[in-house]
């Protein structure tokens, strides 16, 4: 069986903790049937999978070690896990929603292995703002264009294409900040596109980076860097869009972009989400993040917070009037001060 090429960190995670038949996430490493317990119905699988895996997912989920054989080693790995597996922690600060990921919306095996394997609970509410985050897992990637789409290349500002790790967990909102959240914080709205019934579930607009860290103060949350932010974006993919396209013609299910947006925000969440669950990450407003502008790395970078000179603040994910930078690695930049009807932001949450 030939794996999904991976970061060494999700793999690993992939190899020990792949989904069983039914398609669901373990709950722990020897949890092959995915119900919570290691036991006898556990031991029964891998005895029936004894031998050489096989591409059957039955197969895959029984080579603990991941060592391309279902044997004595899987067989103890098993028998030290018995039992029931431990509840995912939920942050102090949080509301559980989903302790495990969903398969319907985390598709991809090998992400929800690596979500599980936090021991994290994968969809949580913020407690005081209802904020709806969904966990990120630690993991390598390539940041930067590692190719322009079918109509637009490469632009400088994208380059040069480096290795990041991220190794620490965290939570990231679902959708980008609702003016509704945003008022029921601050106390008053300045969205441009106000006065539609859907107004409320729009994005938050005309907010500049500095008044975003009012809300975080007051929240008790914080802005992605831009590597977390793209990373969580591309969601295992290194195409210009999280669908695994190159085609521009498919970015219509993904975004509200300049073609179809008719020129305004949307309510968010109306877009196809990405493979770990995240809406309009591309499309609808840009979104500010935590770092400085500055020009990328020539080398690989671990847990980077961006340039530390400079005015002007990164932005990300194109808007309801782009076209060229509605992909995962365009990067715009403002002046902190500065507002939009184009640019809002989503928050990220350490565990």
């Amino acid at each position: 069986m030939k794996l999904p090429h991976r970061s060494p960190v999700v793999l690993a995670a992939f190899l020990s903790l792949t989904s069983f038949a039914s398609g669901a996430a373990q709950s722990c490493a020897g949890d092959v049937d995915a119900d919570g317990i290691v036991n006898g119905a556990d031991l029964g699988a891998l005895l029936s999978n004894w031998g050489p895996v096989t591409a059957d997912p039955n197969s895959v989920a029984c080579d603990l070690d991941g060592n391309g054989e279902v044997n004595g080693a899987d067989l103890g790995f098993l028998l030290s896990n018995w039992g029931g597996c431990p509840a995912p922690v939920v942050p102090v600060w949080a509301t559980l929603v989903d302790a495990q990921p969903d398969p319907a919306v985390v598709t991809d095996p090998a992400l929800r292995a690596a979500i599980v394997s936090t021991g994290l609970a994968w969809r949580v509410l913020d407690t005081a703002t209802q904020i709806e985050m969904l966990l990120v897992p630690p993991g390598t990637f390539q940041m930067g264009c590692i190719m322009g789409s079918d109509a637009f290349v490469c632009y400088g500002e994208e380059l040069p294409v480096h290795e990041v790790t991220l190794t620490k967990a965290f939570y990231l909102g679902r959708d980008e900040v609702t003016q509704a959240q945003w008022q029921a914080r601050m106390g008053s709205n300045p969205s441009g596109f106000q006065g539609f019934p859907d107004s409320p579930s729009r994005p938050v607009e005309q907010v500049s980076w500095n008044t975003i860290q009012g809300f975080c103060s007051a929240t008790g949350m914080r802005l992605p860097t831009e590597a977390e932010w793209e990373y969580a974006c591309r969601a295992g993919t290194t195409t210009p869009f999280y669908n695994g396209s190159t085609d521009d013609g498919t970015l219509g299910t993904l975004a509200w972009y300049a073609p179809n947006s008719g020129n305004r925000t949307h309510a968010v969440g109306g877009k196809a989400p990405n493979a770990f669950g995240f809406r309009d990450m591309l499309g609808n407003v840009m979104e500010f993040v935590n770092d400085g502008a500055g020009d990328y790395p020539a080398g690989a970078v671990t847990d980077p917070t961006g340039s530390i000179f400079g005015a002007s603040r990164v932005t990300r994910g194109g808007s309801y009037l782009g076209e060229s930078a509605v992909r995962s690695s365009f990067r715009g930049n403002a002046d902190p001060g500065w507002t939009f009807e184009f640019i809002g932001f989503r928050v990220a949450r350490t565990p």
